[in-house]
């Protein structure tokens, strides 16, 4: 998926409110930017460090800029945009990437489904041998500055919730499959983040043991597109 528009460079100066972050462009214009990601952003916002913005003449959206990379090492670029995730990973199940999901002729997203007025990210249908299939997509930016990475990176009873709706539709004779969209140059595998939520760490493995499919896929990055090109291990001892 390429940019729409060449972003705009500049420097971060702090995130806060937790959807807003202040930014000095290259030159030296002070800009607030929206921020797509309600998670924590641990380890993905270190001081001065480098960012990239796309940018919207709409006159309907409050701010004009909203942020999209960051480098969080030199030479590593983390994608902290979660409403491109599902975008990203339909992408990849269109173009064939995403191997454990092809063969299925209909993708149908926010599906209402389960007992906890949840909607899926993405039902997949039409299979010529395979039961349909409930896709849950979750976006990894946590890193441990080495090659793992790690979900959640703050306490999700959302996350959770889905986690137990998946089990329900395994229960019920469908696939289900929790799928981990890597927006971050330097994760080579991902881990469940028990530490920061434990609760989320032991119903993963109770959802991994019922039959639910957890695979990771992460994204190459440039200033200019972003994309799931590959798969990763799934790493829960």
């Amino acid at each position: 998926m390429r940019f729409l528009e060449p972003l705009t460079a500049g420097r971060l100066i702090k995130r806060y409110k937790r959807f807003l972050a202040d930014v000095v462009l290259a030159n030296g214009e002070l800009v607030t930017a929206h921020c797509a990601n309600t998670g924590s952003m641990k380890n993905c916002q270190p001081e001065n460090a480098r960012v990239w913005l796309s940018h919207s003449d709409d006159p309907k959206r409050k701010l004009a800029y909203r942020w999209e990379l960051v480098e969080v090492a030199p030479a590593v670029l983390a994608g902290i945009n979660t409403n491109l995730s599902n975008k990203l990973v339909r992408e990849a199940i269109e173009q064939g990437t995403i191997s454990e999901l092809q063969g299925y002729r209909n993708i149908r997203a926010e599906v209402r489904y389960g007992d906890e007025k949840s909607r899926v990210d993405f039902l997949l249908s039409e299979h010529a041998e395979l039961p349909p299939c409930y896709v849950e997509v979750k976006n990894v930016t946590l890193w441990d500055h080495g090659c793992k990475g790690y979900f959640p990176d703050a306490v999700t009873a959302r996350g959770t919730k889905h986690l137990r709706e998946l089990m329900l539709m395994v229960e019920q004779g469908y696939r289900a499959v929790l799928c981990f969209c890597v927006q971050h140059t330097g994760i080579e595998s991902v881990s469940s983040a028990d530490e920061i939520d434990p609760l989320y760490g032991e119903v993963l493995r109770e959802a991994m043991a019922s039959g639910v499919e957890v695979i990771a896929y992460r994204a190459d990055i440039t200033t200019e597109s972003i994309s799931l090109t590959r798969s990763i291990p799934v790493v829960i001892q």
